[in-house]
C-alpha cells in the first residue's frame, strides 16, 4: 500500500504535463496570430495609402481682377451706339465684389422731332472664376458658365427668330445671338455678344427700337456694334485685369448670392422705357 502510493502521485504528475503543455501552446499561438493580423493589417494600409493616385494642382486662374465695367468701352464707342446717353459714364450695376462680378449700362432716346426717335441701350457685364481644387480651374469654370450663358440668350423670352453664330477675334470663344422682340408696341432688334477670355466670362447687349415713325435699326448695324463693343470690353480685360494665380478672394459662385438684387432683369436687357413712348407715330 505504501508502493502504490507514490506510484499514483507520478502517474497523476505525468497525466497533467501534457495539459499544461497543450494550453501554453494555444496561448502562444494566439499571440502569435495577433501580431500576424496586425503586421498584415499595418501592411495593407501603408499599400492602400500608397496606391492613391494624388489629385493635380490646378491651373492657376490667369486673371485675379476686373476692369471698371464703365470704363471698358470706349468713350466714342459709347457715344456712337447710344446718342443721347442719359449718362455718359453709364450706370453701374451693384455687385459685393467688383473683382469677381462688375456691370454697366447705358440707354438713351435720340429724339429727331418729326422725324422720329431712336432709342438704343447697351450692357455689359463680367463674371471672373477663380480655381478651385474641389471645383476645378478657373478657366474650364467660365467655360462651363459660357455655355450656360449662351443657352440662357438663344432661350430668351419672347425672341423671335432667334439665331447663334460664332464671333471670332473677339476672346477664347465668343458667341453672337441675335432676335427681335416687340415690346412697348414697338419692334427692337437684338444683339447679345458672349465671349470668354481666360477664366473671365463678358456678356455684353446692344439692342435698339425707332419710336414715332422712326425705322427700327437693321439687324446687321445692331450686331455689328455689338460685337465691337464686345471686343473693346474683352480687350479690357485683357489688358488691365491682374494675371498671376488666384489669390483667397469670393468664387463667382458665392458673389451671385448676393448680386441677385443686383438690377432686375428687365433693367438689364433695356426694358427701360424711352420718355417718348407714348408720342403717336406720326
Amino acid at each position: 500500500m505504501h508502493r502504490s502510493a507514490p506510484r499514483l502521485s507520478r502517474i497523476l504528475a505525468c497525466a497533467a504535463v501534457p495539459v499544461m503543455l497543450v494550453a501554453v501552446g494555444c496561448s502562444s499561438d494566439s499571440g502569435s496570430g495577433s501580431d500576424a493580423e496586425k503586421k498584415a493589417g499595418s501592411s495593407s494600409s501603408s499599400d492602400s495609402a500608397a496606391a492613391e493616385p494624388t489629385k493635380p494642382a490646378v491651373e492657376p486662374a490667369k486673371f485675379t481682377d476686373l476692369p471698371d465695367a464703365c470704363t471698358s468701352i470706349a468713350k466714342n464707342t459709347v457715344k456712337d451706339l447710344v446718342p443721347e446717353a442719359k449718362k455718359k459714364g453709364g450706370t453701374a450695376g451693384r455687385s459685393s465684389d467688383l473683382s469677381v462680378r462688375g456691370s454697366c449700362s447705358w440707354n438713351g432716346l435720340d429724339d429727331k422731332g418729326v422725324k422720329g426717335s431712336q432709342y438704343r441701350w447697351l450692357s455689359v457685364a463680367f463674371t471672373r472664376f477663380d480655381s478651385d481644387q474641389s471645383l476645378g480651374s478657373g478657366a474650364a469654370r467660365a467655360t462651363e458658365d459660357y455655355t450656360k450663358q449662351v443657352a440662357k440668350e438663344k432661350a430668351s423670352e419672347g425672341a423671335q427668330k432667334a439665331a447663334a453664330a460664332a464671333a471670332p477675334g473677339i476672346g477664347d470663344e465668343a458667341t453672337a445671338i441675335t432676335y427681335k422682340l416687340n415690346k412697348t408696341d414697338e419692334d427692337f432688334e437684338y444683339a447679345t455678344v458672349v465671349a470668354r477670355t481666360g477664366n473671365v466670362v463678358v456678356t455684353l447687349t446692344y439692342n435698339g427700337a425707332g419710336y414715332a415713325g422712326a425705322k427700327t435699326p437693321s439687324a446687321a448695324d445692331i450686331l455689328k456694334g455689338a460685337q465691337k463693343a464686345a471686343k473693346e470690353a474683352v480687350g479690357k480685360v485683357d489688358a488691365t485685369a491682374g494675371a498671376g494665380s488666384a489669390e483667397a478672394s469670393p468664387s463667382a459662385g458665392d458673389a451671385k448670392k448676393d448680386d441677385k438684387k443686383e438690377e432686375k432683369k428687365g433693367d438689364e436687357k433695356g426694358d427701360e422705357k424711352p420718355a417718348s413712348e407714348a408720342t403717336p407715330k406720326s
